[in-house]
């Protein structure tokens, strides 16, 4: 599929003084297919995760928190892998940004820490790469490949010449992994292991045996130390490994070999590796020949990692998720509100390239770590303050904060109260939150459906939800009947806020909206999506719960079973229905014209067509102008589509007539929805399928100005929610980038623990920073720790707000500003008078030095003297740590 973008001929300033200057990760995390792990060379806490939902995932301390990096920069795919070299500031990775309606995949540079990401300007393959292997102790030589074709460049990406390739354009040329040592370069494919022995001049196929006719290699590693190079690979039925493979085709495993650099034959080495595991990736540090790591699927539905210290003579298990035993988790995991069944199967894997001790492996659901050879694991997606202890089954319905590391879709976002507030999601159904959105989780009965994709709070009180069994719904890729006829959908509706959902209707078929008539209190109608029996629905006695009748509406001319936004307005008597059907492509993948907008003033018997001809093939969102008591106002969110006449038609359309007439009043290529902040009517923020967040300050201009978001870091938003109890709150679901919050609010510029001095053996105080003078709500912050909250008093003066609290038990803690995103990790671990989070020989040296003193660094039991009780609770942590 090629997307037309149209080229943006105002692209107006991109100075967005309303709009917020940061934005914070909210949600359970994880969620999604998480892909090409990567390791810092110069900095091992420097983590890097690409995501098919288009980000680049970062973390510079071990995981603890992550970020991501614009997707005006680069955006991630199954194969963006960061290349980290020893010049700190240089890194390369391949770019899947669609560029002019293509989708491109273009090997990318950053000269500066991966801040700024650069296309290659010499680029080979023309948008066309597979694959990108980046020498790590010289940056100027990288080798790059398309589906049949390898080059290698030697002057940083400057130029390239070509090497090698295949004339088989059935399974193309995969390129499994790179090892440069020195003049020798080694790289495994699945046609066999290509080597150079003078820099890249040239490369042969090496004549090694051992490897079966029908293998290939899917996965190549290599490390060397004592002048030895060792390398590690995985094969597969070798007419199966193909360019692009992931991780999901682990299936098709066969076995594990070593090969000594200038031996004559492969070995296998498959001792240890149990009969029902099925590994894909190998990963190994690349200064130790002897420690590789494996990982991938299992017949157990569960990922599987092996680690070998005696280079690949036996193999052990390390990733034990029965009872999660060495397994620190979040919520996925034996017990959890998922499995191990929702992560599956490993799709990447990656070893410190320096310390063969730590390594990442990736799934369908998240993410885990180590730092200790395997000896145990800690989920990345959630804060590390929430994770479940290893050895022990998850308790379900906990609520988890999000680490950053989120690549759900969000579609709805629907406050119960002041504090408890329902997200809609696809894959993981649905979250809740009952502390104002600081955390969420899975703690709801009643909803087992893939999706949520609205819900709002009624008059009388209750919740109501559209949920269906088809994800993704009038995404590209869920416009054909075929792709939808065949799913599931439901009402649901809550008396509780969200914790029960009970049934109001099964309508075995996807539902996507709800809407309420404000006429009529009984009143609710639902979009039934299906080729045939799909249309709007209308209950009037939605009083009755689950014995409530269900009665079809009439079809709108030209539209085939595919609603979307209803909005019920009240003009007195007899309410009009606005409603919007949107894409569908025929079986030939054809657009058909049956969307657009469509009007009934008598109860749905009859519809009137109010679509603009560019909005008859692929409209979303259906706005209502607040400002306009009349209710003429409105807008539409339109896509454009492919094949001809649907091309080149998006963009926000407006009416003033109710849509007799409409105006074209933004021409970004698709655009899914506005929001209308409800307390300025001339400020609002727009949702673009790959263009991000924009935001304009004069609405009801003839010509409103909008000006991307740069600072919201996703390129998919869906919708955009005003916080209805903080209207300094701006609240973005995504398809794909989670849920972030943004605030106009002033943002810390730091955090001081104490006074300030190192020691962490008690800790009573922070002191927050900002800018200038602020004034702040009480309980602006939030600390969580091992045992959940801490209660604090919180005194602001001038530009610092003081919180002050009881002195903390031992733990990680996280302070967070929930209004502008800010965090800060910190912890306490009684004796730690340096601060380095172990209590060690330094420590006991500065406690003998305090004895019977009356210092308050170690005065445990607050009697003002450190004396015997101290000393016993010292002694108790002596070379612990946390």
């Amino acid at each position: 599929m090629k997307r037309r973008l149209l080229c943006l001929l105002t692209l107006e300033s991109r100075i967005v003084p309303a709009a917020p200057t940061s934005w914070s990760p909210r949600g359970s995390g994880g969620g999604g297919a998480l892909y090409s792990p990567s390791i810092g060379w110069t900095n091992s806490s420097e983590y890097t995760i690409a995501s098919d939902m288009s980000q680049l995932f970062r973390s510079t301390n071990a995981g603890a928190q992550w970020s991501e990096v614009n997707h005006t920069e680069i955006q991630g795919n199954h194969y963006a892998k960061v290349n980290f070299t020893n010049d700190p500031l240089i890194r390369f990775c391949l770019d899947y940004t669609v560029v002019g309606g293509l989708d491109l995949i273009r090997p990318s540079k950053s000269t500066d820490g991966g801040a700024t990401w650069t296309p290659l300007v010499a680029d080979p393959t023309g948008g066309g790469a597979f694959n990108l292997f980046a020498d790590p102790q010289n940056p100027s030589r990288l080798i790059v490949s398309d589906y049949t074709t390898v080059w290698l460049s030697t002057d940083g990406g400057a130029s390239f010449v070509q090497k090698f390739s295949t004339a088989d354009t059935n399974t193309g040329l995969h390129l499994a992994g790179a090892f440069f040592d020195g003049s020798n370069i080694y790289v495994g494919t699945n046609k066999g292991l290509y080597v150079s022995a003078n820099g890249g001049s040239s490369f042969v196929l090496s004549t090694a045996t051992g490897i079966p006719v029908g293998q290939a290699i899917v996965s190549f590693s290599a490390g060397k130390s004592a002048g030895v190079a060792r390398f590690f690979a995985v094969t597969a039925t070798a007419g199966n490994v193909y360019a692009g493979i992931t991780g999901a085709d682990n299936f098709e495993y066969i076995g594990v070999y070593t090969l000594t650099a200038g031996a004559a034959a492969w070995t296998a080495s498959m001792t240890g590796v149990s009969p029902g595991t099925y590994p894909f990736f190998a990963a190994s540090a690349v200064n130790d020949a002897n420690v590789a790591y494996l990982a991938g699927g299992s017949d157990a539905g569960a990922p599987v990692v092996y680690r070998t210290g005696n280079g690949g003579a036996s193999w052990t298990a390390v990733f034990n998720t029965t009872g999660n035993q060495n397994i620190n988790t979040g919520w996925q995991g034996a017990g959890g509100d998922r499995g191990w069944s929702y992560g599956e199967y490993a799709l990447g894997l990656a070893v410190a390239p320096q310390d063969g001790t730590r390594a990442i492996i990736t799934d369908l659901g998240g993410a885990h770590a180590t730092t200790n050879s395997g000896a145990t694991w800690n989920a990345l997606y959630v804060q590390p303050a929430d994770l479940n202890p290893a050895g022990s089954n998850i308790t379900p319905g906990d609520a988890y904060h999000s680490s950053g590391l989120d690549n759900t879709t969000s579609w709805s976002l629907t406050w119960a109260n002041q504090s408890t507030m329902i997200l809609g999601n696809s894959d993981v159904r649905g979250q809740r939150s009952t502390d104002g959105g600081q955390s969420f989780g899975f703690g709801y009965t009643g909803h087992t459906l893939n999706s949520m994709y609205r819900s709002f709070l009624h008059t009388n009180g209750n919740l109501y939800a559209a949920t269906s069994s088809v994800h993704d719904m009038y995404q590209s890729t869920y416009l054909q009947d075929s792709r939808i006829d065949g799913g599931d959908g439901e009402v649901r509706f809550s008396t509780d806020g969200g914790a029960n959902w009970q049934m109001l209707h099964d309508f075995n078929k996807p539902v996507v909206w709800v809407a309420p008539d404000p006429t009529n209190a009984n009143r609710l109608y639902a979009s039934v999506v299906h080729s045939t029996v799909g249309g709007i629905y209308v209950s009037n006695n939605i009083n009755l719960g689950g014995a409530s009748t269900w009665t079809k509406l009439a079809n709108p001319p030209r539209s085939e079973g595919h609603p979307f936004n209803i909005v019920v307005l009240n003009d007195g008597g007899s309410p009009t229905i606005v409603a919007s059907y949107s894409g569908r492509r025929n079986a030939a993948g054809t657009f058909t014209a049956s969307s657009g907008v469509f009007v009934s003033t008598d109860g749905g018997a009859t519809w009137a067509d109010r679509s603009a001809a560019g909005m008859r093939y692929w409209t979303k969102d259906i706005v209502i102008d607040p400002a306009d008591a009349t209710r003429s106002t409105w807008y539409a969110g339109v896509f454009s589509g492919w094949g001809g006449p649907p091309n080149g038609l998006g963009g926000l359309y407006k009416t003033t007539d109710r849509g007799v007439n409409w105006t074209r009043i933004n021409s970004l290529d698709r655009v899914t929805s506005l929001t209308i902040d409800p307390t300025n009517t001339d400020q609002a923020y727009l949702t673009t399928e790959t263009d991000g967040l924009w935001y304009t300050t004069n609405l009801h201009a003839g010509s409103p100005t909008f000006a991307r978001v740069d600072s919201y870091p996703f390129r998919q938003p869906e919708r955009v929610f005003f916080n209805p109890y903080n209207a300094a709150e701006v609240w973005v679901t995504s398809f794909g980038g989670g849920l972030m919050v943004g605030s106009t609010s002033p943002t810390p510029t730091g955090t001081q623990v104490n006074d300030g001095s190192t020691q962490r053996s008690r800790v009573t105080s922070l002191a927050v920073s900002f800018g200038s003078a602020v004034t702040l709500p009480a309980n602006a912050f939030t600390i969580t720790g091992p045992s959940g909250s801490v209660a604090y008093t919180q005194i602001v003066s001038g530009a610092t707000a003081t919180l002050t609290f009881a002195s903390l038990a031992d733990g990680l803690y996280t302070l967070n500003m929930p209004a502008t995103g800010y965090s800060f990790g910190f912890h306490r671990l009684f004796g730690d008078s340096d601060g380095n989070r172990t209590v060690d020989a330094a420590d006991l040296l500065a406690f003998r030095l305090a004895f019977l003193g009356t210092s308050a660094t170690f005065d445990f039991d607050g009697d003002g003297q450190v004396g015997a009780n101290d000393f016993l609770a010292f002694r108790l942590r002596f070379l612990t740590s946390v």
